[in-house]
């Protein structure tokens, strides 16, 4: 298959210098072992390379001046990799379950008297991109706890992964928020 989809960009005019190995190209593969293969490939084939970014090519509202601002923090602090967070809309610890009776649990039962307003903010992996130091691609690091955070508004935030997805992003485009 990734021989006729290598002939399929090739006919279009696509340049292809190299394909991912089979032991890694298939729905399951994390991002750090693919791009650590493609910052090899780049090194072997043309030249050296201090960073790299991955895109994701299912996050429509990414702008390209949080890419620049991801990047200037990269260079500037020297950690292995930045990326965009964004925050929960809710908190989790507030987070609640279906039992098999259908009755709702809180998931911390602790916390179901708590005002929402006092616990804690957290966050999740925005899914838009990733910019590393080739070295921290090569060596295989954790993007996540190797690196800094770069928090971004909700908003802007639209992983699509399913059909309701798909509409949100619609609807913010609509609404012209960026």
């Amino acid at each position: 298959m990734m021989m006729r989809l290598s002939q399929f960009q090739k006919k279009y005019g696509a340049i292809v210098p190299f394909i991912r190995p089979t032991d890694i190209s298939d729905d399951h593969t994390p991002t750090v072992p693919v791009i650590s293969h493609a910052v090899k490939e780049i090194d072997r084939l043309y030249q050296h390379v201090e960073y790299a970014c991955c895109i994701y090519p299912c996050c429509p509202l990414l702008l390209a001046s949080d890419m620049v601002e991801a990047f200037n923090m990269l260079e500037s602090t020297g950690v292995d990799f930045v990326y965009p967070i964004v925050e929960y809309p809710h908190p989790i610890l507030r987070s609640m379950r279906q039992s098999e009776k259908g009755k709702m649990e809180f998931i911390y039962p602790e916390h179901e008297l708590t005002k929402t307003q006092e616990l804690e903010r957290t966050f999740h992996d925005a899914g838009q991109f990733y910019w590393g130091r080739a070295e921290a691609w090569s060596e295989l690091k954790k993007m996540h706890t190797d690196g800094l955070c770069m928090e971004i508004p909700s908003y802007r935030v639209v992983d699509i992964d399913t059909e309701d997805d798909w509409k949100r992003a619609e609807l913010l485009s609509q609404l012209g928020t960026l």
